[in-house]
């Protein structure tokens, strides 16, 4: 654990909370200003009647199995425990590292998905997009046999690179828009040369879908927005320019709730003085976990080195978003009404 980071508790927000302390900050430009931590009270039970979706990146480890098989194992004590039976995973890329020759029909599929995740305990569908390791070519092409197995498994849902879907199905609460952040020319995606990114067709009509959708009346208390590179994060990759300078406006002018990510192998929770979105990281999934650029105390309001992976409890009054340790335990949380992006 990094010194000055507390690893139990949660963090409960309420709307006068956070514009107090968003109100402390002075902006940085384009990106905002950072929102400090504070103390951090006990957390709350989960509320079993209330929708959960599981979310986690960075999962589909090739030399860290046994990490994987522990986040695994934690969501798994977690829904128990608590009595809750998840509407859907949220799967935030880096779905399978390394090679995979054999497409749909490699074992892996069974082993890292199917088995390490079973229906019995998540039988929601698994919701996916696309990271930079799903990117890779070695022997095969990884991101087209994810695209084909959503066609022949009952569970695993990534229809095409970008999607939208309401959950949960009967009286949704929350719109979530899933994106294929791996753009050209966006730094930090560590290509090789068996690795590949969207066309420059592919993104501006990626880029002309998501402006089409943000606009769309909104139908549900709350819209989120996943895919697998952070638009800001205090981890290895640091913040992305090129989805800032894309998508950040789209995320203030529409209100957007929620932009959930992965790829930095940590969990993290990001605010900004005047912006409507909170940021959130969970790529504790299973791989090797990495350091730190900026120490979460000096931009956060909270970051840890952690496995793990994070619950997103809503309801029509708010959302309640946790991080789980590898040992089934809150390490942290924040509530978000489900009026507040509407009045700031």
């Amino acid at each position: 654990m990094d010194d000055g980071m507390k690893r139990g508790g949660g963090r409960e927000w309420s709307r006068r909370r956070f514009l107090l302390q968003t109100a402390k900050f002075s902006a940085l430009a384009m990106l905002g200003s950072p929102l400090a931590p504070a103390e951090l009270p006990s957390s709350t039970s989960p509320d079993p009647k209330s929708s959960h979706i599981l979310m986690l990146g960075d999962w589909g480890t090739v030399t860290e199995l046994g990490q994987q098989i522990a986040v695994a194992n934690a969501m798994r004590r977690w829904s128990s425990d608590n009595s809750i039976r998840p509407d859907a995973l949220l799967m935030l890329g880096d779905n399978f590292y390394g090679e995979m020759p054999d497409g749909v029909n490699s074992p892996r599929w069974i082993k890292q998905f199917e088995q390490m995740y079973p229906s019995s305990l998540f039988p929601g569908p698994a919701y996916a997009v696309l990271g930079n390791h799903d990117y890779e070519t070695f022997r095969g092409n990884k991101v087209e046999a994810e695209l084909a197995y959503t066609r022949q498994n009952s569970r695993w849902t990534l229809p095409q690179r970008w999607y939208s879907v309401k959950l949960p199905k009967e009286n949704p609460l929350l719109t979530l828009i899933c994106l294929d952040s791996n753009i050209p020319g966006s730094k930090g995606l560590d290509l090789g040369p068996w690795s590949f990114v969207l066309t420059r067709q592919q993104q501006d009509e990626q880029q002309a879908w998501f402006e089409a959708e943000l606009a769309k009346p909104r139908t549900t208390p709350f819209l989120a927005v996943a895919a697998h590179h952070p638009l800001y994060s205090n981890g290895k990759h640091r913040d992305t320019p090129k989805l800032i300078a894309q998508w950040d406006s789209l995320l203030r002018r529409y209100k957007v709730d929620l932009y959930l990510s992965g790829h930095d192998h940590d969990l993290q929770h990001l605010e900004f003085k005047s912006h409507p979105t909170s940021f959130v990281i969970s790529g504790g999934g299973g791989a090797e976990l990495v350091g730190w650029t900026t120490q979460p105390q000096e931009r956060g309001p909270w970051g840890l080195r952690s496995l793990g992976f994070t619950d997103l409890q809503i309801s029509k009054e708010e959302v309640v978003v946790r991080h789980i340790g590898k040992d089934a335990t809150v390490l942290y949380e924040f509530k978000k009404p489900a009026d507040l992006v509407r009045n700031l």
